[in-house]
């Protein structure tokens, strides 16, 4: 099944890769792997769940804002090199706006690798990841991510 097909089965649409906001490339390839930079849920030109969790977001909420920001890098993956060509999800990067006491931040970070997986499937979709927390993110987001891929039939 391709990816494209597995995504309208699950009732996900992808975005169009946002323009980035500043002076870098929305993703990078090195070799068979391509970078994917930091994206949040932000969607048509509305921003993302802006707050802090465990003060203002529910991990619940946060979980959603994951969620969708992982649509967004593959919308940005789907822009560069077209999802059938990704042969593994290799490493997921999440970054949560937190309180100095929360710590459950892999339970937000759940959110995209529960997309990932579902979309890929565990052999191509399981992944390494890093959940990290932070004082504040751009456009006062709860939640970024970044993702490395690995693509099929692409040398060095």
């Amino acid at each position: 099944m391709s990816v494209a097909a597995r995504l309208a089965e699950l009732g996900l649409v992808l975005p169009p890769p946002a323009p980035p906001k500043g002076t870098y490339s929305p993703s990078r390839r090195c070799g068979d792997q391509l970078w994917v930079s930091g994206a949040t849920a932000r969607r048509d030109g509305s921003p993302a769940l802006r707050g802090v969790v465990g003060a203002d977001v529910t991990v619940d909420d946060a979980r959603a804002q994951a969620a969708t920001a992982a649509l967004n890098l593959l919308g940005a993956v789907e822009a560069a090199a077209g999802l059938d060509a990704v042969a593994a999800i290799v490493h997921l990067r999440g970054y949560v706006r937190a309180t100095p006491d929360f710590d459950a931040h892999p339970a937000v970070v759940d959110g995209a690798s529960a997309v990932l997986i579902d979309v890929f499937g565990e052999r191509i979709g399981a992944h390494a990841r890093t959940a990290i927390g932070v004082a504040s993110l751009p456009g006062g987001a709860c939640v970024e991510l970044e993702l490395v891929v690995s693509l099929a039939g692409v040398g060095g």
